[in-house]
């Protein structure tokens, strides 16, 4: 049965950690995953009807699986803690080292750059959905794991500030500078992070895009999980996009400032 987590520990069993798993993205590896082999799933967020409806789809698909769910205030940081230690903390069955346990965090929110600048508050909830909250439940788990992989979603938008989305982009930059310093922290010991930057994806996050530029959600995940699974630091999704950034951070800034994109 469903469970709910807030600020008091439970102990879950598991291989395999989705923190924000309504994201369109996070469903697709967690599919993949399980398809790979991981037999035990904690999928966590705060929408739990999003949450029970994956986990039904995961159960039928993967009967096999134990799935299990967990209804969580992902800014509150007690909330956080709690969490972490549930599914990697000392004496947790299964992961008592954090041996072999993934940890996916997956969640955020984009809106209109526009919007952003016309409202801190709508402004202010970006910065702290997609670059706060997931900074500090990859600083939990780096507290909390000895051994296994950390893996959060930054965005090939937090390579460069560009005009039309700087305040998102500025989130994922935040994401990218901390998973830097804990890959350099954690750099002599086998616990992995892994920062994945999707370019535009086909997701209810960009409905508003042209379909034309998004890149398939399978797709997307198919490159997330190999690159996860090999514990590569930087992982582009397509990987055409580790090419197309390379040149945009390296043009020069009074080309660049005239450039509109």
């Amino acid at each position: 049965m469903p469970a709910t987590a807030s600020t008091t520990a439970s102990t879950w069993p598991t291989d395999l950690v989705i923190v924000g798993a309504t994201s369109a993205i996070a469903e697709n590896c967690t599919r993949l995953w399980l398809e790979g082999g991981a037999s035990r799933a904690l999928l966590i967020g705060r929408d739990e009807a999003g949450l029970d409806r994956i986990a039904t789809d995961l159960r039928v698909r993967f009967p096999a699986a134990a799935i299990n769910t967990s209804v969580t205030d992902l800014l509150d940081v007690p909330s956080i803690t709690s969490a972490v230690q549930g599914f990697a903390g000392p004496g947790t069955p299964g992961a008592a080292a954090g041996a072999g346990l993934t940890v996916l965090i997956a969640h955020g929110s984009m809106t209109d750059q526009a919007e952003s600048q016309a409202d801190l508050a709508k402004a202010a909830s970006v910065l702290q959905v997609t670059g706060v909250s997931p900074s500090l439940w990859m600083e939990a788990c780096a507290d909390t794991m000895t051994a296994g992989t950390i893996a959060v979603l930054g965005s090939v938008a937090g390579d460069r500030g560009r005009r039309k989305n700087y305040i998102y982009g500025a989130s994922k930059g935040l994401i990218e500078r901390m998973a830097e310093g804990l890959q350099h922290r954690l750099a002599a010991s086998p616990l992995n992070v892994v920062l994945v930057k999707p370019g535009p994806t086909a997701t209810p996050m960009t409905a508003g895009m042209p379909a034309s530029g998004l890149a398939p959600v399978s797709a997307v995940a198919a490159d997330i999980v190999k690159g996860v699974n090999a514990a590569r630091p930087v992982v582009y999704a397509p990987i055409k996009w580790q090419v197309i950034m390379t040149v945009v951070r390296l043009i020069p800034r009074p080309v660049f400032n005239r450039l509109d994109f």
